[in-house]
């Protein structure tokens, strides 16, 4: 079954971090481009941070550039996004993905809670 799995979400304090984790299966993942979305409640779904297959091109949002980072581990078919310095607008699920040409692989999302 291909299928993608969050975990690592989670309550925290702002200015916390935490890191969450995607696990792959079913399809070869290092064909595929990864990335991290988030939707906060009434907001539109969100890119955070994208990796290109081989691991060479990465971009964030502009509002998480310095204090996310993105990484893909090929030989487990897991992805991570480090989050450190969190605020309390970093609240949201966040979503797992994975592309390639016309395929689109989503996880199921994990809930990301920053307190003030």
């Amino acid at each position: 079954e291909v299928q993608l799995v969050e975990s690592g979400g989670g309550l925290v304090q702002a200015g916390g971090s935490l890191k969450l984790s995607c696990a792959a299966s079913g399809f070869i993942f290092n064909e595929y481009a990864i990335a991290w979305f988030r939707q906060a409640p009434g907001k539109e779904r969100e890119a955070v941070s994208t990796i290109s297959s081989d691991g060479g091109i990465t971009q964030y949002a502009d509002s998480v550039k310095g204090r996310f980072t993105i990484s893909t581990d090929n030989a487990k078919n897991t992805m991570s996004l480090q989050m450190n310095s969190l605020k309390p607008e970093d609240t949201a699920v966040y979503y797992c993905a994975a592309a390639l040409g016309s395929i689109d692989i989503w996880g199921q999302g994990t809930q990301v809670t920053v307190s003030s």
